[in-house]
C-alpha cells in the first residue's frame, strides 16, 4: 500500500505543478568549487527544491561513472576541458537526468622549459612557414599566403629546395604531416585539405573538414592524425577517411587555452606553437593537459630581417622532430634561419 501511495503521490505532485512531464526542473547539481581539476575530490550535492524522494543516484561525465564517497566525487577522467556533469536517479520507477556544464582543468601548472641551440641552417626568407616535418632525412615544409602557398622538399643543411608544388592562388596553405607514404596538408579557411604521394608529391585526393572550424596544424602518432583549428580543440582524424573521430581540449590548471598552431607529436606529447608567441606548448596527447611551456624568447633576435619581413606576422612557427638526431628543428615565417635545438627543463 505504501508503494502504491508513493507512486500516486508523485504523479499527483507533478500534475499539480502544471502537468510537467520533466521533473528534472526541480533539481540542480551543486559543486563545492567553481574551479575543477583532474583527480580532485570535490564536494557534490543534488539540490532538491521540493524534497522529493529519490533513489539510485549516480554521477557521470562522458559516460564514465564517477566515484562518490562521503559526498565527494573523484574527477578521474581520460580527457579534460568543457564537460557535462550528469546526475541520474529515480523517482519511484521514473528515470530522471539532470545536467550541469563544467570545466575540468589540469591537475598541476605547466613546467617551464628553455632551449639550447645546437646548429643553425639557411632558411628561405620567402617561406611563410606553416608546417615542418622530417621523413627519411628530408625536411618537408608547407608555406602559406594566397598566391605563395607551397609544399616542398628541402635539404635542411643547405636550405636548397629539392622539389616544390605550387598551390592554387585562392588557397592559404597550412600544416602538414606524413604517414604511411602520404603527406597530408591543410588549408586555412577553404575548409579543404589535400593528400599527396610522398615520393613525388602528386596529389591523391582532397578532403573536407567536419566540425572543426579551420585548418591550422597537423601531426600524427602512427595511428591517427591530430588537427588544430584555432580553437581549444585538437581533433583526431582517421588517416584513411579523414573523418573527425573525437577531440581533446588543451587546458592548464587555470584555464582552457585556444592558441595551438603548428603541431609535432613525439612520445605521447604534442608540441604546439603558440599562435603569434615565442613559445611552444607540450600537451599530453591523451588528456589535453598542457604539461609544459617552452620559452623561445631571444630566438627571433638571431634572425636577419629580409625584404619579406612583416613585424606583425613574421613570428615563430614550424616545429619538426628529427628522430635519428633526437633534436627539434624550429623556424619562423620568413626567417632566414632554421634552428636545431634541444629542449631543456628550466632550473
Amino acid at each position: 500500500m505504501g508503494k502504491l501511495f508513493s507512486i500516486t503521490g508523485a504523479l499527483l505532485f507533478f500534475l499539480g505543478c502544471g502537468g510537467s512531464a520533466d521533473p528534472a526542473k526541480y533539481f540542480s547539481i551543486q559543486l563545492e568549487n567553481k574551479s575543477i581539476q583532474q583527480n580532485q575530490q570535490l564536494g557534490v550535492a543534488l539540490k532538491n527544491k521540493k524534497d522529493i524522494e529519490i533513489s539510485d543516484l549516480h554521477y557521470y561525465i562522458d559516460g564514465k561513472e564517477l566515484v562518490v564517497e562521503n559526498g565527494k566525487l573523484t574527477l578521474d577522467l581520460p580527457t579534460l576541458g568543457n564537460k557535462t556533469l550528469v546526475a541520474k536517479f529515480n523517482i519511484d520507477d521514473q528515470a530522471v537526468q539532470v545536467e550541469k556544464k563544467v570545466r575540468v582543468l589540469a591537475a598541476s601548472a605547466p613546467e617551464v622549459y628553455t632551449y639550447e641551440i645546437i646548429n643553425s641552417y639557411p632558411h628561405d626568407t620567402g617561406a611563410y612557414t606553416q608546417g615542418l616535418e622530417f621523413h627519411d632525412g628530408i625536411l618537408y615544409e608547407s608555406t602559406g599566403k594566397k598566391g605563395a602557398s607551397t609544399v616542398r622538399k628541402v635539404n635542411f643543411e643547405t636550405g636548397e629546395v629539392l622539389q616544390q608544388i605550387d598551390m592554387e592562388d585562392s588557397v592559404f596553405g597550412e600544416g602538414i604531416t606524413i604517414m604511411n607514404g602520404k603527406l597530408y596538408q591543410l588549408t586555412w579557411q577553404s575548409g579543404m585539405g589535400y593528400v599527396y604521394n610522398i615520393s613525388n608529391l602528386e596529389k591523391i585526393k582532397n578532403f573536407t573538414y567536419g566540425k572543426s572550424r579551420e585548418g591550422w596544424g597537423l601531426s600524427n602518432d602512427g595511428e591517427k592524425i591530430f588537427k588544430s583549428d584555432g580553437t581549444e580543440k585538437i581533433w583526431f582524424l582517421n588517416p584513411e577517411t579523414l573523418e573527425e573521430q573525437g577531440h581533446i581540449e588543451t587546458v592548464t590548471n587555470k584555464s582552457i587555452f585556444s592558441k595551438a598552431n603548428e603541431l609535432e607529436y613525439v612520445d605521447g606529447k604534442i608540441y604546439a606553437n603558440v599562435y603569434q608567441k615565442e613559445s611552444m606548448m607540450i600537451i599530453d596527447a591523451t588528456s589535453g593537459a598542457i604539461e609544459g611551456v617552452i620559452n623561445f624568447g631571444g630566438l627571433k633576435s638571431k634572425v636577419s630581417k629580409g625584404p619579406q619581413w612583416d613585424e606583425g606576422n613574421s613570428v615563430l612557427n614550424g616545429v619538426a622532430y628529427h628522430p635519428e638526431r633526437e633534436t627539434f628543428f624550429v623556424t619562423g615565417k620568413n626567417w632566414d634561419k632554421l634552428f636545431e635545438v634541444k629542449i631543456l627543463k628550466k632550473d
